[in-house]
């Protein structure tokens, strides 16, 4: 089960139904996964903060946050997306902010299928696996 849901900002336009199917093919693409409840939660740059510092001890804002819930075969978690740290990301990668959004939604997935990217080496290994993801989507054959 997969849900989008919102604090004190305006639901982005997505289609909620090809967005479910994309996720869950991606999830299927590690190792057969299943998808079992994903929250997005769609906030700004000062929730996304507090969650940085009340959680993880971060004083800094990112695009998303993700809560690993998983058990062996099955994503599940908590993702909170900042929209305004995918506005900005979208204008300083010179990207689209729907194409922004879509990689950030698909990120905190990745994240669950174990994927990491903060060590030697791994966020190549991160922009690769959203770099297919992203392919998936665009090609539209999982729609």
């Amino acid at each position: 089960m997969i849900t989008f849901l919102t604090e004190d900002i305006k639901m982005p336009k997505l289609d909620r139904k090809a967005v479910r199917t994309w996720i869950a093919a991606v999830a299927a693409s590690y190792d057969g996964r299943k998808v079992g409840k994903l929250n997005y939660i769609f906030c700004n740059d000062e929730r996304i903060i507090e969650v940085n510092r009340e959680f993880l001890g971060h004083d800094y804002y990112t695009d998303i946050i993700t809560f690993d819930y998983s058990e062996p075969g099955v994503v599940s978690g908590d993702m909170f997306i900042s929209l305004d740290t995918v506005l900005s990301n979208s204008v300083k990668f010179r990207t689209s902010y729907d194409r922004e959004l879509m990689r950030v939604i698909i990120h905190g997935v990745l994240h669950l299928c174990g994927i990491n990217d903060k060590g030697p080496g791994e966020r190549a290994v991160m922009e690769a696996a959203e770099e297919k993801a992203l392919d998936m989507w665009n090609n539209k054959t999982i729609r």
